[in-house]
């Protein structure tokens, strides 16, 4: 099983990343929120691996920190709830931020992550909230007050993803522009406004 691949970037095709280790490339698909904190091309880089092998697909997802590879394989034991939608629920928020909803069960976030309807979303939360709390206390242990700070944040996130999509904006180009101008008590308007500004 390989857990993870320490080695040398040599291309960059989101989701994909090519690492070269001791002559060999490996394929990893990794979620945006990981991809983007990728170095740039030529650089060493360290990830974490999970191998998914199926009847017809044998593909290897990677990820920067052991709490994403860990929500990655809880969320692909949930029914209905394979690696390519599990890659694209992480793509569209943080681990933490992914959490803080699912313990507060805020069921308008999950609905509006990709693949995601209203019985899926419940499912997400009754499976995975006790497992949170009994399972992986401790990894994933979410204050309560500052989780209500990032639910914030993260609405704020959405709303604004969702405004550069309907200017003509790829999701995945929408959420990489707003991960990087996201602050706290930012209102959705200027949040759109820096992340135009942030990409001329």
């Amino acid at each position: 099983m390989i857990g993870r691949l320490r080695g040398n970037i040599l291309e960059k095709s989101p989701p994909l990343v090519l690492i070269e280790v001791y002559g060999i490339g490996y394929e990893v698909h990794m979620p945006m929120t990981c991809f983007y904190e990728l170095p740039e091309i030529n650089s060493e880089a360290t990830i974490l691996t999970q191998y998914v092998g199926r009847e017809d697909s044998k593909l290897l997802f990677g990820f920067n920190k052991k709490q994403e590879r860990t929500l990655f394989r809880e969320l692909i034991k949930v029914n209905g709830i394979g690696p390519k939608l599990a890659i694209a629920i992480l793509s569209s928020m943080s681990a933490q931020q992914f959490i803080a909803a699912i313990k507060n069960e805020k069921f308008t976030s999950l609905i509006k992550l990709p693949g995601i309807g209203k019985k899926t979303a419940a499912r997400l939360v009754v499976e995975m909230k006790d497992r949170f709390n009994k399972k992986y206390n401790n990894l994933f242990e979410v204050n309560m007050a500052s989780s209500t700070i990032e639910y914030e944040i993260q609405k704020t996130e959405i709303e604004a993803v969702e405004a550069l999509i309907a200017l003509g904006y790829k999701p995945q180009e929408a959420s990489w522009m707003i991960s990087k101008v996201i602050k706290p008590n930012t209102d959705c308007e200027t949040l759109i406004r820096n992340a135009l500004l942030a990409s001329i």
